[in-house]
C-alpha cells in the first residue's frame, strides 16, 4: 500500500512514521558503525574498566568505547563537565537522531516537541558516586550538593533538551527492560492521536557497578557467552547504550520531503503478575502484548519476516517467549525469523527497547537480519527459524519483544517505507 499524504488508519487518528534514528552500543557509536557489526555478526564485549570488576564471577560486558569527539551541541562548557556517562550516551545518540531526521530545533521552537524516555538504572553510577563519597569522607560537603542533583531521574533528560535546544514535555518511563519500548510506545500515542505533531522517544542505561553486581549475584550472568535460544543456555550480559527515534506524522514528513525510515504501525503492552523475575511459562501475558500490537497494525503473523526478540539467555524467559511466539504465530511459526540482538551486544536493561527497535530500523533499511550469535545446540522452543548467521533479507514488517523483570511487557511493529 503506497503512501499518500492526508492518509490516516482510522478516522480522527495519523500515520506516524520515523525520519531520523541515532544510536550508540557497544557495536559503535552510530548508525553505519552499528550497521556494519550487525551485519558481519561480530561481537562486541570487553573487559569493564568503568569499574572495578575483579570481585565479580563475570568481569566482561558490552561497554561502549566512545569516540574521541563529543558532538557538538548547545551545551555550555560547565555543562558539558557535569555530564555523567548516561547523560554522554543519550546526547550522542540524540544528535545522530536529529541531524538524521532534518529537524531544527529553532525552526521547531513553537511545537514544544515531547520527549518521551525509558531508562531503569540511567542515573545509578551517579548515586554510587555520591555513596561512594559521603561515606569515605562522611564530614565532607563539596560538590555533593550537585552529585545529588545529577541522580534526579530527569536530570539526564534534562541535559538531553538542552543540549537539543527542545523544551518539550518530557515524561521519563522506568519499566524495567520494556522501558524503552514503552517510551516509543507513548511517542507514538501522541503523535497517532493528535496531541502531538512530533516527538522524540527512546532509551538509555549505562553500566553502574551496583546494577552488575545485582545481576551477579543472582547468578543471572553468562560466565561465557550470552547464548540465547541455546539449549545450554546459561545467562545474560550486561550492555549500556541508547538510542532515539524522530516520531512525526506521515503527512508532515512528505509534506517537507523527510527521508522516512519507517512507519509504526502497532503498539502493543501488557503485565505478567505470575512472579517478581519469571514469566508466566506459556507466555501469557507476552503473547497478549503481540497480539495487541498486531491487532493495532492490522497484520497477522504470517506478514511479520522479522522478530527482534526480548531474549536474554536466561533459561525461564527464553522460554516463555518462545513459547509466546509459537501461540501467536500457529500455522506460521515456522517461516518467522527471529535472533535476539542481546547476544552481540549485551542487555541494555531500560535502554534494550529503544535500541532493539533502532536495529529493527538498521535491518529493514540495510536488507539483512542480524542474528543470534554463539548458537551451539537449538533449544527445541525454536520452532521458528531461529538465525544464527547474519543473512540478506528485504523485510516490510519487523516485530521486537520488550519484556521487563515484574512482567512489563511491550512490543513495537515496524512497516517499511515505501
Amino acid at each position: 500500500m503506497p503512501y499518500r499524504a492526508g492518509q490516516t488508519h482510522e478516522a480522527g487518528t495519523h500515520r506516524v512514521v520515523i525520519t531520523g534514528a541515532g544510536i550508540i552500543t557497544s557495536m559503535g557509536n552510530d548508525w553505519r558503525e552499528n550497521a556494519a557489526g550487525f551485519r558481519a555478526g561480530r561481537l562486541a564485549f570487553r573487559d569493564i574498566t568503568v569499574f572495578d570488576a575483579s570481585r565479580q564471577r563475570v568481569q566482561r560486558a558490552g561497554e561502549v568505547a566512545f569516540p574521541e569527539t563529543f558532538p557538538k551541541t548547545r551545551l555550555t562548557s560547565r555543562q558539558l563537565k557535569r555530564l555523567d556517562r548516561a547523560s554522554r550516551l543519550l546526547i550522542h545518540a540524540g544528535v545522530e537522531a536529529m541531524a538524521q531526521s532534518g529537524w531544527n530545533a529553532d525552526a521547531l521552537a513553537d511545537q514544544q516537541i515531547p520527549l518521551c524516555l525509558g531508562t531503569s538504572a540511567g542515573a545509578m553510577a551517579t548515586g554510587e558516586a555520591y555513596y561512594l563519597a559521603k561515606t569515605a569522607t562522611p564530614a565532607a560537603k563539596a560538590s555533593l550538593a550537585e552529585k545529588v542533583i545529577q541522580y534526579l531521574p530527569h536530570t539526564q533528560a534534562q541535559h538531553l533538551q538542552s543540549a537539543l535546544g527542545l523544551q518539550g514535555p518530557l515524561t521519563i518511563i522506568a519499566n524495567a527492560c520494556a522501558s524503552g519500548a514503552n517510551a516509543i510506545g507513548q511517542a507514538f500515542r501522541l503523535v497517532k492521536t493528535g496531541r502531538a505533531r512530533r516527538a522524540l522517544a527512546g532509551g538509555y542505561d549505562a553500566l553502574a557497578h551496583m546494577v552488575f553486581a545485582g545481576f551477579d549475584s543472582l547468578q543471572a550472568l553468562s560466565t561465557t557467552l550470552p547464548r540465547p535460544f541455546d539449549a545450554h543456555r546459561d545467562g545474560l550480559a550486561l550492555g549500556e547504550g541508547a538510542a532515539l527515534v524522530t516520531l512525526e506524522r506521515l503527512d508532515d514528513a512528505l509534506a517537507r520531503g523527510a527521508n522516512i525510515l519507517a512507519e509504526i504501525s502497532g503498539y502493543g503492552a501488557s503485565t505478567d503478575l505470575h512472579h517478581l523475575t519469571q514469566p508466566h511459562p506459556q507466555g501469557d501475558a507476552a503473547l497478549l502484548s503481540m497480539t495487541r500490537a498486531s491487532a493495532e497494525a492490522g497484520v497477522t503473523p504470517d506478514m511479520i519476516q522479522y522478530i527482534n526478540s526480548h531474549g536474554t539467555g536466561t533459561p525461564l524467559n527464553d522460554a516463555a517467549e518462545g513459547a509466546a511466539i509459537q501461540r501467536w504465530a500457529g500455522v506460521d511459526v515456522g517461516r518467522i525469523m527471529v535472533s535476539s540482538t542481546k547476544s552481540a551486544i549485551g542487555h541494555l536493561l531500560g535502554g534494550a527497547g529503544a535500541v532493539e527497535a533502532v536495529i529493527c530500523l538498521l535491518a529493514m533499511r540495510e536488507g539483512f537480519v542480524p542474528a543470534s550469535c554463539n548458537i551451539e545446540t537449538l533449544d527445541p522452543i525454536c520452532t521458528f527459524d531461529l538465525v544464527r548467521q547474519p543473512r540478506e533479507a528485504q523485510l516490510d514488517y519487523t516485530l521486537t519483544n520488550s519484556f521487563g523483570f515484574g512482567g512489563a511487557n511491550a512490543t513495537l511493529i515496524f512497516r517499511k517505507a515505501a
